[in-house]
């Protein structure tokens, strides 16, 4: 096969014409405005700021209770129960779940699953996310926990606070969109 003299003369000016260009016309300008910086003087640095000296502790355990322990005097304190000590109260050292975090307006029902012998609620929460929810999982802000699952919506039980230490269930229920 053999090559056009044409091709082959286009190709060798092409290249020519691109190298030259890369040629130093406009050199001058650069060495002209680094010639200028270099005579300039450098501004003066500012001194480098003392690091205060910091004393080290050692925590010495001797006769003292681990930080990272919660003893029972403080775990009664936190834990809630109602007014009598008999009525409801939410677990506090339960795990919060993902949808505990929005509120049950916020929350919709778009569809019920069956699997494995479980009925799944699916829930999309505001920022678009799509949850399975199952009898026993807890959602909303007043610590609703579901109750049961049917294609019409989803039951919850939550638990309201009354005021200090008393809590009073109520039942509420987040209904299938359309």
């Amino acid at each position: 096969m053999r090559i056009p003299a044409r091709l082959v003369f286009a190709t060798a000016l092409s290249a020519t014409l691109g190298l030259a260009a890369c040629g130093d016309a406009n050199l001058w300008e650069v060495q002209g405005f680094v010639d200028d910086a270099k005579q300039k003087p450098a501004p003066p640095l500012e001194p480098v700021p003392q690091i205060k000296q910091v004393e080290n502790f050692i925590y010495d355990p001797d006769g003292r209770r681990s930080p990272f322990v919660m003893d029972e005097q403080s775990a009664e304190a936190v834990i809630p129960e109602s007014a009598n000590g008999t009525g409801p109260a939410p677990d506090p050292l339960r795990s919060k779940e993902v949808l505990e975090q929005y509120s049950l307006d916020s929350l919709r029902m778009v569809g019920t699953l069956d699997q494995n012998d479980t009925n799944w609620g699916l829930i999309t929460s505001p920022d678009g996310i799509l949850h399975r929810v199952t009898v026993g999982n807890y959602l909303g802000r007043n610590y609703g926990r579901v109750t049961s699952i049917s294609q019409q919506g989803i039951q919850l039980m939550e638990l309201i606070n009354e005021g200090v230490n008393e809590w009073v269930e109520r039942q509420a229920s987040i209904k299938l969109s359309e």
